[in-house]
């Protein structure tokens, strides 16, 4: 089954993706761990990218898009993948529909994960993370037990840069200009399949393998 996961930063893609690759074995394809690994492996798309990373540049889409065709022939891709965080524009999801057309792979389902403003903010303003093991946590949803304390290892917790109130609202702008007419463009095409993402992570967990297997 490939699968495309849509929703605005916080929306929970990334980790609905996790959840469904662990128990239907669909690859989850993540555009920034692509770009990573391509550089690390010193392709010629990753050295290319490695430019404009480098400059503290965005990764043109023609780069971004030949990553991902390369990523999609592997084999492991086989029987399906979940691809998170891309197409972000109707561009880039114009470019994709060529690549797959060129692969001849079937896009089955763009899930997308519709949530509130107001709780996308708490989502991510509440945001905080180990220092030492990366945990996740949240201080409305999932606070640690011991304030700014990891669980796991006792380390300190901390905000990322990107998760305070100014810069989520101007992300969410972004998304509303850039991404959210994808919701429209996958209608069309009678991909679109629409969750609500403001309820627990479990509940949205079982909505979504509901529809994925009926």
């Amino acid at each position: 089954m490939n699968l495309i996961f849509l929703g605005a930063p916080g929306a929970g893609k990334g980790t609905q993706a996790k959840r469904v690759m662990e128990k239907y074995k669909i690859p989850q394809v993540s555009t920034g761990d692509i770009l990573r690994e391509a550089v690390k492996n010193n392709t010629p798309l990753g050295q290319k990218a490695q430019e404009f990373m480098n400059k503290g540049l965005l990764v043109p889409d023609g780069i971004v898009i030949g990553i991902i065709e390369e990523t999609l022939k592997d084999t492991s891709f086989s029987k399906g993948f979940i691809l998170d965080g891309f197409p972000r524009t109707i561009p880039q999801a114009e470019s994709l529909d060529k690549v797959l057309a060129k692969l001849s792979i079937n896009l089955d389902y763009v899930i997308n994960f519709q949530i509130v403003e107001e709780v996308l903010i708490k989502r991510l303003s509440g945001r905080r993370v180990c220092r030492e093991c990366g945990q996740l946590y949240n201080i409305y949803f999932n606070p640690p037990i011991k304030e700014n304390y990891c669980n796991q290892c006792g380390q300190e917790l901390y905000q990322r840069k990107d998760d305070n109130i100014e810069t989520i609202r101007e992300r969410l702008k972004v998304y509303d200009v850039q991404t959210a007419p994808l919701i429209e463009y996958y209608e069309n095409k009678r991909k679109l399949f629409t969750i609500d993402g403001n309820n627990e992570q479990g509940y949205i967990f079982s909505q979504l393998c509901n529809f994925l297997e009926n």
